[in-house]
């Protein structure tokens, strides 16, 4: 994306992402990291249902369908939910490093208008690591992966622990969470938040 502020560009020392051993393997669906997010979760009846799957490297792809609850203008995706998208696609990243990170930044660029009843297909990889901070970048087409350009986004997601979630959420949702007895769905449900 061009024209990134200076927040959302890797200082000089970070790294090449590595993807972490046990990610899930290019092409397998990552599911939903919490049942109840608005932007996976299969629970709520006017979310996104963003499915992802994991790509080469430390990157994934993800689509969802432009629902009529969706709207800003009539017949139209509302520019939050377009952000929120990218937004849940960046997060998903962190899965694939096998960290907790929640939004730092995010810095959207509204290409073209996108209609209700339109597949948005997102592309995204990490490109750097400096200490807690990730840096990613993601773009949204119309249609499918050769469509034309909707929206692009730069991130910058911070490491945290999950007494970050403990701290911060309302209790019963994160005693619900955490007494899960799946072990991976208990950790992804804490994967992506600010």
């Amino acid at each position: 994306m061009s024209g990134s502020s200076a927040g959302l560009k890797p200082p000089a020392d970070a790294v090449k992402p590595v993807r972490h051993p046990d990610a899930p393997a290019p092409g397998e669906a990552l599911g939903a990291h919490y049942e109840q997010c608005f932007g996976c979760g299969h629970e709520q009846s006017h979310g996104l249902h963003l499915e992802a799957r994991a790509g080469e490297g430390v990157s994934l792809t993800a689509e969802f369908t432009v629902q009529p609850a969706h709207q800003g203008a009539p017949g139209l995706a509302h520019g939050g939910v377009l952000a929120t998208a990218l937004d849940e696609t960046l997060g998903s990243l962190n899965w694939l490093l096998r960290t907790i990170a929640v939004t730092g930044r995010l810095e959207t660029d509204f290409v073209r208008p996108v209609p209700v009843g339109t597949a948005l297909y997102l592309e995204a990889e990490v490109t750097a690591v400096a200490g807690r901070k990730i840096y990613s970048t993601a773009t949204g087409r119309i249609g499918g992966p050769d469509g034309p350009v909707a929206v692009r986004a730069d991130a910058l997601f911070i490491e945290v622990e999950v007494g970050h979630f403990v701290k911060n959420g309302r209790k019963e949702e994160i005693q619900a969470a955490m007494s899960d007895p799946d072990q991976a769905r208990r950790a992804r449900a804490f994967e992506v938040n600010p």
